[in-house]
């Protein structure tokens, strides 16, 4: 099948990287001359584990192309997938400027070929506040008039660092059409990736879309969830390891997503659980949980940084103060750092007059983009961590979970760590010689 990607971030390459490797003849379209040069060059613009190759192996094999030429990448597809920007402000207010100009282009598109042209199906990718499918129908339809198409949602659920294997074994897929016809080609194209048994759920457009905005949401809620209960235990002396272990062990809750932390961060889960809020308001519904879960998230990072805050004796205290950071990225596996915890607490140390150190494996780059020379980044994770008062650890990293305490140690002025992600063992840091914070867990003092 001939398919076109509109948009070649995060999810319009995955997919068509994908799409094209199960055998399909992929087109990627994008309008930025530079992102094009670098993936003709096979130069991924993001950090993701397999994403690569698969695009050198399908680039060479012919399946895959990309283009800043639009009426090459509409003209021949059968299938358009609009994979574009979706941001959105504080109040979860969607900007639809690049759907709608993805729409007209289309419509432009299908007018110029005419009615003769086979009927293009014309897909909403990006997540999108429900009901903008139709809206995206409306707008093509204005331009082409009688002329047949079709439209749909395809909400994608890729994890960030997992995404090429979330693609190719899908929990599930969620299709929103408005004929069988269109639900049978969704069918024959993900045939491939559901083999292992997960279903594939063809419903209605509105419900699709809800779909997507409704995971989000709940897994959203397990993290806020769990960190209140966190806060709880260390209130009260509890060790929420202990309490996790028992609770989850429940086969109604299970583990998935109920790990105390700094909270959660990215490009998906704050956005979505303000665009429910909006749409809450918008309709006249009352998103309480939802509110409730958004300020849980907020609020956890400044319960966090309150802790770095007491141990140096108030806000003056950090004055002058050297915090390194492990982990920048919002979660490990990945360089994005959209709303990510580290960077809050980087900027509240600075607010408090602290000079601040990085390292992440990937995310340096991007940090060094965001931030400037507000925050010096390392290549080496202790290095980072030279004449250090402190260390807060952010993102759990592979590398960071057994590090070696005695270099550790050795080259930080003070041994104080400040544990977002409850990576090592109370006791044993204590016994270590340092001053050791955590999340729902009791602080422990050099013995």
């Amino acid at each position: 099948m001939n398919l076109t990607m509109v948009g070649t971030g995060y999810v319009g390459l995955v997919t068509g990287v994908c799409f094209a490797n199960s055998g399909n003849t992929v087109v990627c379209l994008d309008i930025d001359p530079e992102k094009i040069q670098k993936l003709e060059a096979d130069v991924c613009p993001i950090y993701e584990p397999g994403l690569t190759e698969l695009m050198i192996k399908n680039r060479q094999s012919g399946r895959l192309t990309y283009t800043l030429d639009k009426k090459h990448a509409y003209q021949s597809a059968e299938m358009i997938f609009i994979c574009v920007g979706t941001p959105s402000d504080e109040k979860g207010h969607t900007d639809m400027t690049y759907v709608d100009g993805a729409a007209d282009d289309i419509g432009h598109a299908i007018k110029e070929l005419g009615p003769d042209a086979k009927a293009k199906i014309i897909v909403v990718k990006s997540t999108v506040p429900v009901g903008t499918t139709f809206r995206v129908r409306d707008r093509i339809k204005d331009i082409v008039g009688d002329i047949e198409f079709h439209v749909a949602d395809n909400p994608e659920f890729l994890k960030e660092g997992d995404a090429v294997t979330d693609f190719n074994k899908p929990d599930r897929v969620v299709v929103g059409v408005e004929s069988e016809a269109v639900g049978e080609v969704f069918r024959d194209l993900y045939d491939p990736f559901v083999r292992n048994g997960h279903p594939i759920f063809i419903m209605d457009v509105l419900s699709a879309e809800m779909v997507k905005y409704a995971a989000n949401n709940f897994l959203a809620t397990k993290i806020s969830f769990i960190n209140e209960m966190a806060n709880l235990c260390e209130a009260y002396g509890a060790n929420i390891n202990r309490v996790r272990e028992g609770m989850c062990s429940d086969s109604r809750i299970g583990h998935a997503f109920l790990h105390p932390g700094l909270g959660y961060g990215g490009s998906c889960f704050p956005k979505d659980t303000l665009a429910c809020i909006m749409m809450g308001d918008k309709a006249g519904v009352n998103t309480q949980l939802s509110n409730a879960v958004h300020g849980t998230n907020e609020r956890q990072r400044n319960l966090f940084f309150n802790k770095v805050l007491n141990h140096f004796g108030g806000e003056s205290g950090l004055q002058g103060k050297k915090i390194a950071y492990w982990g920048l990225a919002f979660k490990p596996r990945t360089d994005d750092i959209r709303k990510a915890p580290a960077l809050t607490l980087v900027r509240k140390a600075l607010g408090y007059g602290a000079t601040c150190t990085g390292f992440d494996p990937v995310a340096a780059e991007n940090v060094g983009k965001e931030m400037g020379d507000t925050i010096s980044l390392f290549d080496d994770m202790y290095e980072c961590c030279k004449d250090a008062d402190a260390l807060i650890i952010s993102t759990d990293w592979a590398e960071f979970k057994s590090p070696d305490f005695e270099k550790l140690a050795s080259v930080m002025k003070g041994k104080v760590i400040f544990d977002g992600r409850n990576l090592y063992r109370r006791q044993r840091l204590g016994e270590l010689g340092f001053h050791y914070y955590s999340v729902g867990r009791s602080p422990v003092k050099p013995v």
